[in-house]
């Protein structure tokens, strides 16, 4: 056995059935070894491109997405993908082909130090110098991207290791790391300390972050929230813990978000943030969500806890664990009447949008579509002004919404929607702006040879929308390279890779048109032709 196809056992052991990447030489033995086997391949068109893929699939999935890419600048290209993955906890085992370990160091074609360069975007990193680690090595990444704070975890396998004999395989059934033992459980003096202020408070409010969704505990979440009437609003990356019309949700808070969701937060006596970063998308002045209020941070990563604003109880686990040890605490309160004035503020709520009428209003066409996509469907945003849309406007059922927060990767909706797809069979739309779909309209090649149905609806203004939007308040509307002219013809972009084509282009039968876009379960391009000036709001 090779070192190649020890990798590729040690894929089978973790039950990978899927890995997005791109071939060159210095990883071809890890590809000729899994052609052998069931494991899907799935072959992007840039490497950057297989990360966010692995990304959708691990977001849908709960399991860990696998990327693989050759050395240099294929190792390089994916850095973006691990970047946007490790802002938003997605676990990942990213594989790099390397130069012959007797090369390393002396600049020969295509070597970069990978491990090196990509430090600050990961959990931890390999390098393989031992063929015979190969098993424990690729174990122990597996463990630590989908444990603690999940995140990718880069392993960086020379040539000449991927093609010496192994002396003896045997996966490891255990892991065992000294240095690393993240807390699962939370403390019990921390939780009683926790209901004892839902005792005392008159107005607690939760605040929902990803890590909710990460650690599987959305069901966990609603029963908490609902058992004692505890209002929740949620971060960019909470979006979907609780379905829209659920009558304790009250939307996303930050400087895009809901006003009656801000207010909502900063009237609270009792804040508790649960799978949340204090950050400047959410929160824009950290000092302020402690005045007047107690604030509880929960997070299985310490780091993040006391880093931005000093909670008044800290409280450090995997969060699914600490809901198991909630159910087991019971205490008498009503808090109707502070349900009864958020409801008040909600329902008060005018939004004032400055909408052409001669073009369709991008936020109709966002509702519309959330009505009409399958109770299950899990969209994808990308990000500019169609990501402030789709946060906005898009309504959550039972399904999944997916979008690049903490990085805010351009590009990322359409190879994401595509892994989202193969994970789950389910109906998956990808949202996004002539911009982002610019930056991955290469995928539609991986998607019609991989039969991968994605639905892409794209708003074309013209424009890189909220780089303009931000040019006309901060600079008394001194437009710098913001103007897309020389964009393709999409129609004709579409017919070139055989997809279905459709345009929205007034504001009249946009729910016809919808339907007939997501009526077939096959890949379509719905153009939506939007006002220039159109803010996102």
């Amino acid at each position: 056995m090779t070192g190649a196809d020890a990798m590729v056992k040690c894929l089978e052991a973790e039950g990978v059935k899927t890995v997005f990447g791109y071939p060159g030489v210095a990883i071809c033995p890890f590809f000729e070894s899994i052609s052998h086997t069931d494991i899907r391949r799935v072959l992007v068109r840039t490497e950057q491109n297989a990360a966010h893929a692995a990304s959708g699939y691990a977001r849908v999935s709960g399991a860990v997405g696998v990327c693989v890419a050759t050395s240099g600048p294929g190792a390089t290209n994916l850095i973006t993908g691990i970047a946007t993955a490790y802002a938003d906890s997605i676990p990942l085992v990213c594989i790099t082909g390397q130069v012959d370990s007797m090369l390393l160091g002396s600049d020969v074609f295509q070597e970069a130090d990978i491990t090196g360069a990509a430090e600050s975007f990961v959990k931890y990193s390999y390098l393989i110098k031992d063929v015979n680690d190969i098993p424990r090595i690729f174990k122990e990444a597996f463990y630590i991207a989908s444990t603690g704070r999940k995140g990718p975890v880069l392993i960086d396998v020379p040539m000449d290791i991927q093609n010496a004999a192994i002396s003896r395989f045997k996966y490891p059934q255990e892991v065992f790391l000294r240095t690393y033992k993240p807390t699962v459980r939370g403390h019990a003096v921390q939780i009683k300390k926790v209901f004892k202020e839902l005792t005392r408070a008159k107005r607690p409010i939760i605040c929902a972050g990803g890590g909710v969704i990460l650690s599987g505990a959305k069901e966990q979440l609603k029963d908490f929230s609902h058992k004692y009437g505890i209002p929740v609003v949620t971060t960019m990356m909470g979006i979907g813990v609780l379905p829209s019309n659920d009558p304790y949700y009250f939307g996303m808070v930050g400087n895009n978000g809901k006003a009656y969701a801000n207010r909502a937060m900063n009237e609270s006596d009792l804040l508790i943030m649960i799978g949340a970063r204090v950050a400047d998308r959410a929160i824009s002045q950290p000092d302020l969500i402690t005045e007047n209020k107690v604030l509880i941070h929960i997070d299985v990563d310490p780091c993040e806890i006391g880093k931005n604003v000093g909670p008044h109880i800290p409280l450090v686990g995997d969060i699914a664990a600490i809901f198991e040890d909630f159910a087991h605490q019971d205490i008498m309160v009503d808090y109707s009447a502070w349900n009864k004035t958020l409801n008040e503020y909600k329902d008060a709520y005018v939004v004032n949008r400055n909408i052409n009428a001669d073009y369709p209003d991008p936020a109709k066409i966002v509702t519309t579509l959330s009505e009409e996509m399958d109770f299950n469907a899990i969209y994808v945003a990308d990000v500019g002004q169609n990501q402030m849309w789709s946060c906005n406007y898009h309504i959550v059922k039972n399904g999944s919404f997916l979008t690049s927060g903490g990085m805010g990767t351009m590009g990322y909706s359409i190879p994401a929607a595509a892994g989202a797809r193969i994970a789950s069979g389910r109906q998956v739309v990808a949202v996004c702006g002539d911009g982002s779909f610019q930056m991955s309209m290469m995928e539609l090649a991986t998607i019609k040879q991989h039969n991968i149905p994605v639905k892409i609806v794209v708003f074309h203004n013209g424009y890189l929308g909220l780089v303009r939007e931000y040019q006309d308040k901060s600079y008394k509307s001194n437009y710098s390279m913001v103007d897309l002219s020389g964009g393709p013809d999409f129609e004709k972009l579409a017919s070139a890779y055989s997809i279905p084509y459709m345009k929205i282009d007034k504001p009249d039968r946009i729910r016809e048109k919808i339907r007939k876009f997501l009526k077939d379960d096959q890949t379509a391009i719905l153009e939506c032709m939007i006002d220039p000036y159109c803010f996102a709001k």
